[in-house]
């Protein structure tokens, strides 16, 4: 592959790596948002309005970063990738406009309202605009993924003698084979990786106080999190992963590090895939699970990539790699998750000091999830932009390699920069503990019991 298309690669892996992270922190945070208000003008209790402004100054910050990575992609379209554009624009033009009249608008009309509107409207009319701000980010991942999930599985449309993608059916488009299953994959990895810091941050404040009733609140929350949705994840994977074996079998087979197609395949839990000798070298394995798993048969036959031309093979060993990272970070989500339940059976759940270890170091385990997920998606698309119908070497814009090299270099010193000083800025928010009180009557006293209203709080404020 020519080096200004390889670099043309590397430019969009980085910048959409910053994107997929600050889009799936917004989604979640949002969501939590949204809890921690209701639950606020339900109990009354003060505390939750303390954890809620306290996170929405991050969520302001991220959303702000999400929205400037998006704008950068989108140029990149143009820039570097003019042909896809073209020969796909018909298609993924308007499932992509749909992600900005519907939800872009929608986060951001109602975002003013939420930073800046509580002492305007009333608490109602503050909780929906909250409500409709996290809306809005479930409806940006819902465009935006299904616009991803037919570049994996493109179905509703026909191919004109010039190679353009035409839209004939756009109930198939939108609802493509493999969108259901990415799509709550998607939302829970969010929710995951927004509960895994919330309870990173409260374990941080808990080993410092241990009576915080704000660091208790998220991290009883978060914990909550991780025991019942991330064994959900697992089952969510999992039917993506036979979806995937359905639509993108070469995929699969990179996934596994299976070169060859035989019955019972094995499941390699460790190796080292190569593409020159065609299998994967010390490989760990335990016989016949592999097909356990993708077929539920225990010596069901599972295509290796050797049922596949040369030519449509993807980078294995980065495929691979990538999908044992998740794998391996979602079973420790499990973990910790499970862990909590026991440690709060024993009412030790704040007490327990590598409880509360583990669960700070697994703070940015959700993120890391997430990128590797995405390494797996879309490196394993691989040598397609559209799977099995438009090569990624004929995607590319015709800009030689000087111009892709400058480009990049100048977009990574930018990020770099701003979105530094934007992690730097959220790192020492979260360093620094909720004040019990500052937002509502007294501190630590719930609002009903110092007999206001949580509307008079709300005023009160002010």
């Amino acid at each position: 592959m020519p080096l200004a298309i390889l670099l043309a690669r590397a430019q969009f892996a980085f910048t959409v790596g910053f994107h997929i992270v600050l889009p799936a922190f917004s989604i979640g945070l949002a969501s939590y948002l949204f809890v921690l208000e209701a639950a606020f003008l339900a109990t009354g209790r003060g505390v939750y309005l303390d954890v809620y402004n306290y996170w929405l100054r991050i969520f302001a910050v991220v959303f702000a970063m999400g929205v400037v990575s998006g704008l950068v992609m989108s140029y990149e379209f143009g820039t570097n990738w003019s042909v896809f554009a073209e020969k796909t624009g018909p298609v993924l033009g308007p499932l992509l406009g749909y992600e900005v009249l519907t939800a872009f608008f929608l986060e951001s009309g109602f975002l003013g309202v939420m930073l800046f509107g509580r002492n305007r409207v009333g608490p109602g009319l503050h909780l929906a605009a909250t409500g409709i701000v996290a809306l809005g980010t479930i409806f940006s991942a819902f465009w935006i993924l299904s616009a991803n999930s037919w570049m994996q599985t493109p179905a509703g449309f026909a191919i004109t003698p010039h190679g353009r993608f035409l839209p004939v059916d756009w109930w198939a488009i939108i609802f493509n084979p493999s969108f259901p299953y990415r799509f709550v994959h998607m939302v829970l990895a969010s929710y995951l990786s927004v509960a895994f810091a919330v309870g990173a941050v409260g374990a941080f404040h808990l080993r410092r106080d241990r009576q915080s009733q704000a660091a208790r609140l998220m991290f009883s929350m978060a914990l909550w999190m991780a025991a019942i949705v991330a064994p959900i994840q697992v089952i969510a994977g999992d039917q993506q992963g036979l979806n995937t074996l359905r639509y993108q079998p070469a995929k699969v087979a990179a996934m596994e590090g299976d070169f060859r197609t035989i019955p019972g395949t094995s499941l390699k839990l460790f190796g080292l895939p190569s593409l020159a000798a065609r299998r994967t070298l010390d490989a760990i394995a335990i016989p016949h699970l592999g097909s356990l798993i993708l077929t539920h048969e225990w010596d069901g036959t599972v295509k290796g990539l050797d049922s596949f031309p040369r030519r449509d093979w993807p980078p294995a060993p980065w495929v691979f790699w990538s999908f044992r990272l998740m794998v391996a970070l979602g079973l420790a989500m499990v973990g910790l998750g499970w862990w909590s339940l026991w440690a709060r059976w024993r009412g030790r759940l704040y007490a327990s000091p590598w409880l509360l270890r583990a669960s700070l170091a697994m703070g940015p385990a959700g993120f890391v999830a997430v990128l590797a997920g995405w390494v797996t998606t879309e490196v394993g698309r691989q040598p397609y932009t559209v799977y099995g119908l438009l090569l990624t070497a004929q995607s590319a814009s015709p800009i030689a390699t000087p111009g892709v090299l400058w480009s990049f270099a100048t977009i990574a010193i930018v990020y770099l920069v701003v979105f530094g000083i934007g992690l730097r800025y959220i790192l020492r928010q979260m360093r620094h503990p909720p004040v019990l009180g500052q937002h509502g009557p007294e501190p630590g006293v719930p609002v009903r019991s110092a007999g206001i209203t949580p509307a008079q709080a709300l005023k009160a404020e002010g």
